[in-house]
């Protein structure tokens, strides 16, 4: 009987705290339900086996390592609310003559209990949509799909290891947290108030400043390469900013709300505000908290879905054409060397009744990587420290030189070049010079900065921005550089030829059309009758590619609905915990004559005073963030602005009206709370 006893008031408080353990218990098993799901599909044998699958895997399991981090992270610092409304509790066993001895054998019961049974329902449900999202993540890769329900033991083993010992690590905090308080100090904690906190305006000042910088670093940035430390940078300034202007900043707002008399001296703002203002430092950070875990699943929702969406225009970007034929020699590509290859792809073309359409042909000048230092393009490296850092690749190019005899016949354009005049084309930024100095070349004047050019695939493939020059005298400038030898035994400049076309046929023929040619290309070479060529199918590679964008997705629809759970149970327990403080003020409220109905007006009052400022926020911070997201994304051969502005939107808009739902649903908790009735309907705002 002894032994039952602290199981069965462990379990007598869990269920007797059930407004309280309920959403936590169900986060947790939401936890190790998607831990569990993401385990299992980065280890699955059916994902491995399907085309592209393999780098879907590598996603999700840096996945899983994030999640496993963040699970840790936020189920202790959830767990936290749960021991500060059960202090008054546990002082009152150890009153009645519990030692901590005895309350610790009860906390060790209560997370022993919650620890099997998140875990049992967890994984259950783990194994049970383990299965669907199985079938969601090879249907994005266009695979067979096979209804085998299959339990992977390894994933249930690792689950269970990790998320064994984030319980066990939340246990000995409680343990702690018992062993240094004292009875009366627990009896009496839920009474202990803050101290009416000053509006520190240093603190908000700075604040202010740091999110005024990450918002400017977001304008200006322009380089795509650039964006990348940029972005980490900005993420720092924002959430210590989010931090500085929520927890210092809203009680500068409650400051001001006092002062404005005629807002302040009415029934439904008086105690709303004469009550948030003692407790804004915490409830700052817990506001900030929302915005922040808001953001990022705004943030990854958008930009995964983005990547998804635009997945076809992207693929469009790196293959140009369905079929795509380059080499690379230090000399001129003669008619002769060609023509093997073109009677063996016309022979294919001909056995599958196909005919070739848009086609692309044409030379260029490669001239791989330069320096671009103030409008020279340098080979080497003008850095003084000859150290090359990260950001002296947002200086490196990939430069093509272009005939302006081919310029015209592929733009269908009628541009003319004087001697030492030159057209330039560059993506991912723009050129601000009005000349070019080239090795070996000299200085051209730029008559005319082109608007487009035709892809041919390198530039989507890549980080670096691309520069195209049009040169009057292609063959003498290509002769020059085709001649000079770098120190490391390369040539400054080869020539590049592409040729590409279109085919009017399904996905499987292309796929049979191309592994032919393929083959005879190959067998060509070998025989010496053409020079090695590489030879690409967008309908080969489309799966390859989708595995990239939709793993991607699909992580970012796992972590975003981590986040979304993350940011409900800040937004619930914030709610029952202020409406525990506010219960008494409340009461003494009603008993000289305050209706319940203005209790409600009181409510919204204090709830749409701060409760909608994280959303706001997010929203702010969404829109500068899109602006690194839209130049990052470029780095993926994603540049559809139209895209990526109206997948933000919808995905704002929707996620407005689940925070709506939430703050409904919330609101009526709390109102139930420091009302004292059961008959409370939902918190109508003004009406809302």
């Amino acid at each position: 009987m002894k032994f039952f006893f602290y199981p069965r008031l462990a379990w007598s408080g869990i269920r007797k705290n059930g407004k309280l353990y309920l959403p936590y218990f169900l986060t947790c098993c939401g936890m190790v339900m998607m831990f569990y799901i993401m385990v299992f599909l980065a280890e699955g044998e059916a994902l491995a086996q399907v085309k592209g699958g393999n780098i879907m895997q590598e996603i999700l399991g840096l996945g899983v390592q994030v999640l496993g981090i963040f699970s840790g992270i936020f189920l202790f610092y959830t767990n936290s609310f749960l021991i500060r409304r059960r202090q008054k509790e546990f002082g009152l066993y150890n009153i009645l003559g519990m030692g901590k001895g005895n309350l610790a054998r009860l906390v060790l019961w209560e997370t022993l209990i919650l620890a099997v049974l998140s875990l049992l329902c967890g994984l259950g449900a783990g194994v049970l949509f383990s299965k669907i999202a199985e079938l969601f993540m090879i249907n994005l890769l266009f695979g067979d799909v096979t209804f085998t329900l299959r339990i992977s033991l390894s994933s249930l083993f690792l689950t269970v290891k990790v998320f064994a010992g984030i319980f066990f690590l939340i246990a000995l905090r409680s343990l702690w947290k018992i062993r240094v308080s004292r009875p009366v100090e627990l009896l009496g904690s839920e009474s202990v108030g803050e101290k009416p906190p000053r509006a520190n305006y240093l603190y908000a000042l700075a604040g202010a400043i740091m999110l005024i910088c990450a918002y400017y670093l977001a304008a200006v940035s322009q380089n795509p390469l650039e964006a990348i430390p940029v972005f980490f940078a900005a993420v720092v300034l924002v959430i210590l900013a989010t931090y500085l202007l929520f927890m210092s900043g809203s009680v500068a707002l409650c400051r001001f709300l006092q002062k404005r008399k005629r807002y302040y001296y009415r029934t439904d703002h008086f105690v709303s505000v004469s009550s948030m203002v003692y407790r804004m430092k915490r409830n700052g950070a817990g506001l900030a908290s929302i915005c922040i875990l808001c953001t990022m699943v705004l943030v990854m929702l958008s930009a995964t879905m983005s990547l998804y969406i635009g997945a076809e225009d992207t693929l469009r970007n790196r293959y140009p054409r369905n079929l795509v034929f380059q080499a690379q020699d230090l000399e001129p590509f003669e008619k002769e060397q060609l023509d093997p290859l073109y009677r063996a792809v016309d022979e294919v073309l001909a056995e599958h009744s196909q005919e070739k359409r848009d086609i692309q042909n044409y030379t260029l000048g490669d001239m791989n990587g330069c320096f671009l230092n103030e409008g020279e393009l340098m080979t080497e490296n003008p850095a003084e420290s000859g150290e090359t850092s990260f950001l002296d690749f947002a200086e490196v190019w990939q430069v093509f030189l272009v005939s302006l005899e081919d310029y015209n016949a592929l733009c269908n354009a009628q541009e003319n070049l004087k001697e030492g005049e030159v057209l330039l084309y560059a993506t991912k930024r723009g050129y601000p010079w009005n000349f070019i100095r080239l090795p070996e070349l000299g200085e051209f004047q730029v008559a005319k900065v082109l608007d487009r050019f035709v892809g041919n695939g390198v530039d989507a493939m890549q980080i670096l921005p691309t520069l195209y020059i049009v040169l009057p005298d292609f063959e003498s400038g290509m002769k020059v550089l085709s001649g000079k030898t770098l120190e490391n035994g390369a040539s400054l400049a080869t020539y590049f030829w592409n040729y590409g076309f279109d085919l009017d046929a399904d996905q499987d023929t292309q796929v049979e059309i191309y592994l032919q040619i393929r083959e005879r290309v190959r067998s060509l070479a070998e025989e010496g009758r053409v020079r090695l060529t590489q030879c690409e199918s967008a309908a080969w590679e489309r799966e390859s590619f989708y595995s990239l964008y939709g793993g991607l997705f699909f992580l970012g629809v796992l972590l975003g609905i981590v986040f979304l759970f993350a940011a409900v149970l800040i937004i619930y327990y914030k709610q029952i915990s202020e409406g525990y403080e506010d219960q008494r003020r409340f009461e003494i409220m009603q008993s000289i004559g305050m209706t319940k109905r203005e209790i409600r007006k009181s409510i919204n009052s204090q709830i749409l005073t701060v409760f909608f400022l994280p959303l706001v926020t997010a929203g702010l911070h969404l829109s500068f963030a899109s602006l690194i997201i839209s130049r990052l994304l470029k780095l993926f051969a994603l540049d559809h602005p139209w895209l990526e502005i109206l997948v933000t939107l919808g995905c704002f808009l929707v996620f407005g009206l689940f925070y709506v739902t939430v703050y409904w649903l919330t609101s009526r908790s709390y109102f139930q709370i420091v009302s004292g009735g059961k008959e409370a309907g939902p918190v109508r705002g003004r009406r809302l």
